[in-house]
């Protein structure tokens, strides 16, 4: 019996959803909301970037992420500072009352990361992750090269012990 092709997408869908329901779990359980758990996450990994760069990884409107770095630089979890090539661009990093929030954070990651690898087998594994791959591959426009050339450009790649995490792409 062959799969509506709908269902690709509805399971997509309710997937992405879920994931996004744990992680909000995840951020209320440190006292964070989903935006400042996603945005402590992304520096950790990405120092140095501009708010639109994170408002792209995180999926939301530059004036969204401004709101909620205005919020998390009050509370000295994150730092702009100014570009030293371009004075109307904004760098963000940690702040120094991050430090220990974002080690729980990444945390958090790697443990829904590997709770999510070691619940399938390597086989069923390997074969998602092709077809995740391959999804990304068909939905990625022609123009979107240049974006993979920008020095501040990531991707999600397995790690050691197959976990996923976000890695910079040189």
């Amino acid at each position: 019996m062959q799969a509506d092709p709908l269902d690709l997408l509805h399971l997509l869908f309710a997937t992405a959803r879920l994931l996004r329901a744990e992680a909000g779990r995840r951020a209320r359980a440190r006292g964070l909301s989903r935006g400042a758990f996603g945005v402590l996450v992304v520096l950790a990994g990405a120092p140095g970037i501009t708010q639109r760069e994170l408002a792209e990884r995180l999926d939301v409107e530059p004036v969204t992420i401004a709101r909620l770095l205005d919020r998390l630089q009050a509370q000295r979890l994150v730092e702009r500072r100014p570009d030293p090539r371009d004075r109307r661009v904004w760098r963000l990093h940690l702040g120094p009352e991050s430090s220990g929030l974002a080690a729980v954070t990444a945390a958090e990651v790697e443990d829904l990361a590997r709770h999510l690898s070691t619940s399938m087998d390597p086989l069923t594994r390997q074969g998602l992750m092709a077809g995740l791959r391959h999804i990304a591959a068909v939905l990625t426009p022609p123009d979107a090269s240049a974006h993979a050339a920008s020095p501040h450009a990531s991707t999600i790649t397995p790690a050691a012990g197959s976990v996923p995490v976000l890695r910079e792409v040189a």
